[in-house]
């Protein structure tokens, strides 16, 4: 390496945590590192902890904060020039000044009243650095206009993330969100959602679950079971007050599962379905059914869920038998015209912010017209129009999903929208498709909590 000569005061880069400029002072003193630090938090197992904090880079700016994370090497008694002991979170980062770097630990501290945010100890110097206590800024000096470009997403390390997974079932998709995620380096939990409970004020909500409040998290993957979709519902609005990023918004949700406001959406916005036809407890069943055509019909109950509440009226007496059977037991439904040409097939394409990331057909049991695979249906790997990838993008762009299986139907007249699923599982799609659908959105999350650009304060 080639000698280096520090004076007082240098700009530096810790680039492992996505602090592309910062001031250091630099103190021969004081044997070990220091960085301004504050929310310091620490997350993971006991075997492999890791520690997450906020930093303010520049000093004076403190509406400019950087999300860091790393792993947790120490905690120890750190003794400042003032006589004050203090227990600290130690880690080890890499140290980078023009153009060369080497890992340093560095103790997390609050250091709010000091002008560096920064400093670098003995133990960071390393043997071809010289010091020049008289002078400063002898390295090359560093702007902090990185952090107002949006090279700094970009350049942004993928940083150990702590993520709650909101789920009741122990069952493939849940095992694959935990599976990936930690393979990836993340700390992943699986929240029981019914289990939560909310603080709910105006200064600082809360989730609190099993008598403690919850950690922030970095992101939340919402699995909501149909049945829990109000509480669960509830519990993601809280979750978004915090302020914390959320795959799947409460109110898509909420939207896709009720069927009658699912395509009240669609319709809005011009997507293709079949025609339906809804109403509370209409007098003539006939005038009904005649706003969607001639038997054969699909009756639908608004939460039926995998195929549950489907029923096929292939003549027009059988269903009006159909609809006055729902009527009695006063459950709310829909009636739509059958696509024929279908046979009993459906695509399911999943969306993933915004992109169609692999798309399956699903033919229903043999005698069945629902392609459901929870009712003995099949699926394989399908090539689709583009015409079905746009609806499919446009369906779960009209929800806000950030993930969203996306039922098609292929009519003569064009793509159909089914159904749109804010909680489609990954088992079928993944082993049809052969690809690693988990870990696309999980590329989607690393990108939306990475730090982002902070807009230059109007001078």
């Amino acid at each position: 390496m080639e000698k280096l000569t520090f004076g007082w005061e240098e700009w530096v880069s810790l680039p492992d945590l996505g602090l592309p400029a910062m001031k250091a002072k630099v103190d021969t003193g004081a044997r070990t590192s220091a960085l301004h630090a504050h929310d310091i938090e620490v997350f993971g197992s006991a075997k492999n902890p890791k520690v997450r904090f906020n930093v303010h880079p520049i000093a004076g700016r403190e509406d400019m904060a950087i999300t860091c994370s790393a792993p947790l090497v120490d905690r120890r008694e750190v003794t400042s020039s003032n006589g004050e002991a203090e227990q600290r979170y130690v880690i080890s980062s890499t140290l980078a000044v023009n153009g060369q770097s080497w890992p340093i630990e560095i103790t997390l501290t609050n250091r709010a009243g000091m002008s560096s945010r920064m400093l670098l100890g003995r133990q960071a110097l390393s043997d071809h650095i010289s010091i020049s206590p008289t002078e400063r800024h002898l390295q090359p000096e560093l702007s902090y206009d990185d952090y107002h470009s949006s090279a700094l997403k970009r350049r942004a390390p993928k940083r150990a993330l702590r993520i709650a997974v909101l789920s009741r079932e122990d069952n493939y998709s849940t095992r694959r969100l935990t599976e990936v995620g930690e393979a990836r380096g993340h700390v992943v939990e699986v929240i029981d959602t019914t289990r939560c409970y909310m603080a709910i004020n105006n200064l600082a909500p809360e989730v609190h679950y099993d008598g403690k409040r919850l950690p922030r998290y970095d992101a939340v993957i919402p699995r909501i079971g149909a049945s829990i979709t109000p509480y669960g519902t509830a519990v993601i609005r809280q979750f978004e007050a915090i302020g914390t990023y959320c795959v799947n918004g409460s109110a898509g949700i909420t939207a896709s599962r009720d069927k009658l406001h699912a395509h009240q959406v669609l319709a809005t916005r011009r997507i293709g379905m079949p025609s339906t036809a809804f109403a509370a407890s209409p007098k003539d069943t006939s005038n009904l059914m005649a706003l969607v055509g001639t038997a054969p019909l699909i009756v639908k109950l608004l939460e039926s869920t995998q195929g549950k509440g489907v029923v096929l009226a292939e003549t027009k007496k059988a269903a009006e038998s159909v609809i006055d059977a729902f009527r009695g037991l006063r459950a709310n439904f829909l009636v739509q015209d059958f696509v024929k040409e279908a046979a009993g097939e459906d695509i399911r394409c999943l969306v993933i912010a915004g992109k169609v990331v692999a798309a399956m057909k699903r033919t229903g049991a043999e005698g069945d017209f629902r392609s459901n695979l929870h009712r003995g249906g099949s699926a394989k790997v399908v090539r689709i129009t583009r015409e079905e990838r746009e609806t499919a993008v446009k369906a779960a762009r009209a929800f806000n999903l950030g993930k969203a299986g996306v039922d098609l139907l292929r009519s003569s007249t064009g793509p159909k929208v089914l159904e749109v699923n804010s909680s489609p599982g990954f088992e079928g799609i993944e082993k049809a498709s052969g690809k690693d659908i988990v870990g696309k959105l999980y590329d989607e999350i690393e990108t939306r909590v990475r730090p982002q650009p902070v807009r230059k304060r109007k001078s």
